[in-house]
């Protein structure tokens, strides 16, 4: 399984960050990875959301289907994706902090079927793409990357 986790301190009120972070449609925003993303039920952020995001590939796009699973605001949130080679499940933890919040997000990517065995070369790849995600949230929060 590869794991990105990545912390960025905003000024921004958790309840304003949280807001942001369960409404999918940002991803596009901060993610440049994230080609579109498109709601297809709900209506923005909340316990029933499910957005088709469209990532870049190597070879072609590809299309996951993100399903809510936790909508604790102003605190928690965990959006699943899965398909028949992949399993993305996407963490995002926001807490308050002096003037501001600490946004933790932590995401994590395995491969399934027979590219499972393909699971361990995949870290060094989500590394990258992790590391410009965390780039542009740091960017469209106004805030910057905190170790923890």
């Amino acid at each position: 399984m590869a794991c990105y986790i990545a912390y960025v301190r905003t000024p921004r009120a958790p309840h304003d960050v949280f807001g942001f972070m369960a409404d999918l449609r940002n991803f596009a925003d901060w993610d440049p990875g994230v080609r579109r993303v498109v709601q297809v039920e709900g209506e923005g952020g909340g316990p029933d959301a499910v957005f088709d995001v469209t990532v870049r590939g190597g070879v072609r796009d590809l299309t996951l289907r993100y399903r809510t699973e936790a909508y604790l605001p102003p605190g928690r949130l965990v959006v699943v994706a899965e398909t028949a080679i992949l399993h993305s499940d996407d963490r995002i933890v926001v807490e308050p902090d002096e003037g501001g919040s600490i946004v933790t997000y932590d995401a994590r990517l395995h491969l399934r079927g027979p590219l499972k065995i393909a699971d361990g070369a995949l870290q060094r790849s989500f590394d990258r793409i992790g590391e410009r995600a965390a780039s542009g949230l740091c960017e469209a929060l106004d805030g910057e990357r905190v170790e923890r």
